[in-house]
Parts: structure tokens; sequence; C-alpha cells
């Protein structure tokens, strides 16, 4: 199996209750890109996405952009790894 590059990010701010992880899933729809976004117990909202470089961090970029006024912090880690994702989900 090939390699993909794959980015975990974790964004802070009022980033529950406003629709985040489905803006993000339609956002997600937009590049070609897979993994999935999900709440967390801290407050924070976690993204893991995967694919070719350029398209996952297009993908974050827009992201952001899309939900500025909600993120205080982003974290973000990048690496290359075998794929694990098929499509995007919320969890």
């Amino acid at each position: 199996m090939s390699e993909v590059h794959y980015a975990t990010v974790f964004f802070s701010g009022r980033v529950q209750g406003v629709g985040f992880r489905y803006s993000t899933l339609q956002v997600a729809k937009e590049f070609e890109v897979s993994g999935c976004v999900q709440n967390l117990p801290d407050g924070r909202v976690q993204l893991e996405a995967e694919g070719r470089a350029t398209e996952v961090r297009d993908f974050i970029v827009a992201v952001q952009v899309r939900m500025e006024g909600y993120i205080r912090k982003v974290e973000q880690t990048e690496t290359q790894r075998a794929a694990k994702f098929q499509g995007f989900s919320i969890r």
C-alpha cells in the first residue's frame, strides 16, 4: 500500500455547537481527502485528513477560512503513513 500525507489538527475556541463538524464535512467534498472530524471532551475539535500533501494542506486552510470566526488556536502535525480512511466522516 502506498504512503499518503496525513495530518492531525486540533482546533480550539468556540468550535463545538456551531456546525464546525458539518461545515468541515462540506469542505471535504471539495477536496480529494479522506478522514474524519470529531468533538473532543475538552471542547476542542480534532480533524484527521489524509491524501496528497497539497490536497490535505489546502483542505485544512479552507476549513480555517470557513470557520475563522470560531477558531482561536490551531495545533497541527503532519506525517506520511499508509492510508487508513475511506471517505470523510463525522464521528
